[in-house]
């Protein structure tokens, strides 16, 4: 899909002996802060469409400054380390932490505990007033598709685990590790859609060859990550009654399957799109949501009673987000200009 609006042309002009010229929009140019003799830079997709950018500022080989969080000290559990993960998200390579004060061990700690939740970062500098991290990922090495199709084996492994729980009747150990690797998947998505949108080049070397997509794709990454939270709740209440609700537990059984074909279904769709698969996934989707308040209405006195409510609240939640992604699959489909004619049976 070409980047620009329907309407806007150009005539081609000959500039000197051989050559050919069009001039660029006034607009744009002045938005870009254009001047004559700047250079430009392009990018030229396979069905012929060219993407411009102004070229990045010379900067003789210079290390890029890291990102600086400077306060007199840092007392609040948690806010550390969400300021790092926000800088991470956020596209910055260094992130150096200042302090007037020593960091105390659990401020340290705290550091230490952001660097291994987030894909490619370490410490490499510490002192008692000053912190070093460093980014060594290549974003151009991980494309948003894989990373969506890591992100849909990590929320299959929750169901699956959430299924073990029901059959055994037993709590899982393995919630922990699903929920780490879930953060870190979903961080280094949302680093990687910032870096996209500030680099029209990177958006089409990891999936996204038109820059409009990146906020179907944002769309794409934030429900999964919801449905990655609610999961995480479900799993977790159903841990917490793996005993004591054994029965009520049976109503879980098949709405855990039908989830999970469904989730399945919904992303495959939405990496290859095509209008039969989308409109499958669709109806997949909506039978979900028609199971998951089924055992809503009819089991809400045993679930409550056996403490379940929160996870079959949180799984009709998970269904409804999934028929949001299913629309964006509909979407996709549609819009990658494929046509299907449904014809009635003589």
């Amino acid at each position: 899909m070409a980047w620009g609006q329907p309407g806007r042309e150009r005539r081609v002009l000959k500039a000197g002996h051989s050559s050919i010229a069009v001039t660029l929009p006034k607009p744009w140019a002045e938005a870009m802060r254009l001047r004559p003799g700047d250079v430009v830079v392009f990018d030229q997709n396979d069905d012929g469409t060219l993407f411009l950018k102004p070229a990045p500022p010379e900067t003789g080989g210079s290390v890029a400054v890291p990102y600086l969080i400077q306060a007199q000290s840092f007392d609040d559990p948690g806010m550390l380390k969400r300021l790092v993960v926000g800088a991470y998200r956020s596209g910055h390579d260094a992130v150096e932490i200042r302090t007037e004060t020593a960091l105390t061990s659990e401020r340290v700690e705290e550091l230490l505990d952001a660097a291994r939740g987030l894909l490619g970062v370490s410490i490499v500098a510490q002192e008692p007033n000053r912190v070093l991290l460093q980014n060594f990922i290549d974003p151009s090495k991980y494309g948003l598709p894989q990373l969506v199709q890591r992100m849909k084996m990590i929320l299959v492994a929750y169901i699956e685990e959430a299924e073990v729980v029901v059959t055994k009747r037993a709590p899982t150990r393995r919630l922990a590790s699903f929920t780490e690797e879930a953060n870190k998947v979903f961080a280094l998505l949302v680093r990687q859609l910032f870096l996209a949108s500030r680099d029209w080049s990177l958006a089409r070397r990891i999936g996204s060859p038109d820059p409009r997509q990146l906020l179907e794709w944002r769309v794409v990454v934030q429900t999964l990550e919801e449905i990655g939270r609610l999961l995480a709740e479900v799993t977790d209440t159903l841990n917490r009654h793996a005993t004591d609700g054994a029965e009520a537990l049976e109503c879980f059984g098949g709405l855990l399957s039908e989830l999970k074909v469904g989730l399945k279904a919904v992303v495959d769709t939405l990496m290859h799109p095509t209008l039969t698969a989308a409109c499958d996934a669709y109806a997949e989707s909506c039978r979900v949501q028609v199971s998951a308040r089924e055992i809503t209405q009819h089991g809400k006195p045993a679930l409550r009673k056996n403490g379940l409510g929160p996870a079959v609240y949180a799984l009709g939640l998970c269904a409804g987000r999934l028929s949001a992604l299913a629309e964006v699959a509909l979407d996709r489909a549609v819009a990658s200009g494929n046509e299907m004619v449904l014809l009635a049976s003589t």
